[in-house]
């Protein structure tokens, strides 16, 4: 059972969606616009949020924004089939997952699942090597209290670029293949495309350019994938 904050100006959309995450334990706080779910969710953290995009007052991308500056919290979007330009810039900002419009509740339900597994524990033959903590010279991870940091500087990461980067750097110098980072951030369930991948990896070199400007320990095969330089 997880606490799920779902926020959505659609009133359907909220009572389905509610009735669904509740028939399968969880406890589920409702929004009608993004201001009043950012107050709430920074003042009562859930597990998951799962956010509409377009709504009035404050909209899903900028709801995300301002959430990102204080919380990792995973964070699934609900989308239409005409916002393909809103899913990278979402990912970019920090999105974990997408669902687009019209979706069943099925597939809504193992994205849930997915994503609620990512951030708990990493899968089961592989859960004691996740947990150990990982020093690359400047950078240190911490998989147990997901905590990432840079020369010592804290570096806020979602749980789905904190699985990207530990794959990389659980082996420096070795090349993974976009495939080989959605195995490691997703589950086996949800289906992603090469920009997804490609979209996280800038967020997450962002993230270490903004406390060092010349961070380049992610480097670019193209064609081939990414890997993590050591040194």
């Amino acid at each position: 059972m997880a606490n799920i904050t779902l926020v959505d100006d659609d009133q359907n959309i909220l009572t389905s969606v509610s009735i669904a995450l509740e028939s399968e334990g969880h406890h589920v706080t409702t929004y009608e616009d993004g201001a009043e779910a950012l107050e709430g969710i920074l003042a009562n953290p859930p597990e998951l949020v799962i956010s509409d995009i377009k709504m009035p007052r404050m909209d899903g991308m900028e709801m995300l924004r301002e959430l990102r500056r204080q919380s990792a919290v995973p964070l699934i979007f609900l989308t239409s089939k005409d916002e393909e330009i809103d899913e990278v810039l979402g990912l970019t900002l920090g999105a974990d997952d997408y669902v687009k419009k019209p979706f069943s509740q099925r597939l809504l339900m193992e994205r849930v699942k997915a994503v609620l597994r990512r951030s708990s524990a990493a899968p089961a033959s592989s859960r004691e090597e996740s947990s150990q903590v990982i020093r690359r010279a400047s950078l240190t991870l911490d998989p147990l209290r997901h905590a990432c940091t840079w020369n010592g500087d804290n570096v806020t990461l979602t749980v789905t670029e904190f699985l990207i980067l530990q794959s990389l750097a659980n082996r420096p110098g070795f090349v993974k293949s976009r495939d080989a980072l959605m195995d490691a951030a997703y589950d086996d369930q949800v289906y992603v495309d090469d920009r997804t991948i490609d979209s996280h990896i800038k967020r997450i070199r962002k993230k270490f350019r903004m406390v060092d400007k010349t961070f380049d320990h992610i480097e670019t095969l193209y064609g081939v994938g990414y890997k993590y330089k050591e040194g």
